[in-house]
């Protein structure tokens, strides 16, 4: 089996914080439960000497430590129906369903855009991401819809990967937020990083965070709900509902960041990656592709009072 190495320092800030907790909050990749075990494993010293889990640190105290890695999980090939909006010999545009995963991970190692783009592709995808993530040059949530780039091939996958990274690669949103906007349109500018207490969420924080920014702009109002549209300028983890959630605007039926009542029609957050928009990496020619709301969605407009 694999082990990586770390090594912490603590600082004043942290000092009589426990070790499990400290480890869990320190490494994105620490569960609070996993840092007990590799702890209770003999996995963790402290100045040279084995730790214990309710051992509480002291500034200055040195902690080295290894996490175990498990051999690599290769995704398999699966016959699933995909709604494909463009493909040629470079890439291809997925019209992505609410409630499929895009990569196989813990819990969910098959029935995912990965596994059906291996049977529709074969070996005709990027490496760079990984076995785990063959073509994936961006994602999104299980249950968000839309139009979501493979690349087939290395090259491609780096020519839209500086794109995105260059803000010039075109993400429009279409969402349901709770309650009812002051301005009509406007920008949000909010860094986000993973959530200080919740290690599932993430959050606008100014600490370990990376810069973020949307545009919204409000397409219709509804008794109790504004319907929007949403320009990514970055692409973080979880963006749109984070930012909306931030603002007092929680996109509807999302479980995370809304509200505790749930919309049960909905079934998760009512979001729809509608429109993609980017320069081809090997021809120049500008592609710009739309997909049109999905049932889910308009129905629940209707429920709303919305016109379809």
């Amino acid at each position: 089996m694999i082990m990586d190495q770390k090594e912490i320092t603590v600082d004043e800030s942290r000092e009589g914080e426990r070790l499990d907790s400290l480890l869990a909050s320190l490494d994105e990749e620490l569960t609070r439960s996993l840092a007990q075990k590799i702890i209770e494993d003999g996995n963790v010293l402290i100045n040279g000497s084995v730790a214990a889990k309710s051992r509480k640190v002291k500034c200055g105290d040195r902690i080295c430590y290894v996490v175990p890695r498990a051999v690599p999980y290769t995704a398999q090939a699966e016959d699933i129906p995909l709604d494909i909006a463009y493909e040629d010999g470079d890439l291809l545009v997925v019209n992505k369903p609410k409630g499929m995963v895009v990569h196989p991970a813990a819990g969910n190692y098959g029935g995912t855009l990965v596994n059906a783009l291996l049977a529709h592709c074969g070996d005709s995808l990027s490496g760079i991401n990984g076995v785990m993530r063959p073509g994936i040059v961006h994602r999104i949530d299980k249950d968000t819809s839309g139009l979501l780039i493979v690349a087939k091939n290395d090259f491609a996958h780096s020519g839209l990967a500086e794109q995105i990274k260059a803000h010039s690669f075109l993400r429009v949103y279409q969402a349901v937020v709770y309650g009812h906007f002051k301005e009509p349109e406007g920008r949000i500018e909010a860094p986000i990083g993973r959530h200080p207490t919740e290690r599932k969420k993430m959050a606008v924080v100014y600490k370990n965070s990376k810069p973020a920014a949307t545009n919204y702009k409000v397409v219709a109002s509804y008794e109790g709900f504004d319907r929007v549209s949403l320009r990514l300028e970055t692409g973080r983890t979880h963006q749109i509902r984070v930012h909306m959630a931030y603002i007092g605007h929680p996109v509807a039926g999302d479980p995370v960041y809304g509200p505790k009542k749930v919309i049960t029609s909905l079934q998760g957050q009512c979001l729809h990656a509608g429109e993609i928009g980017f320069i081809h990496p090997r021809t120049g020619e500008y592609i710009h592709l739309v997909s049109g709301l999905p049932e889910y969605f308009t129905e629940f407009l209707k429920s709303i009072g919305g016109e379809v």
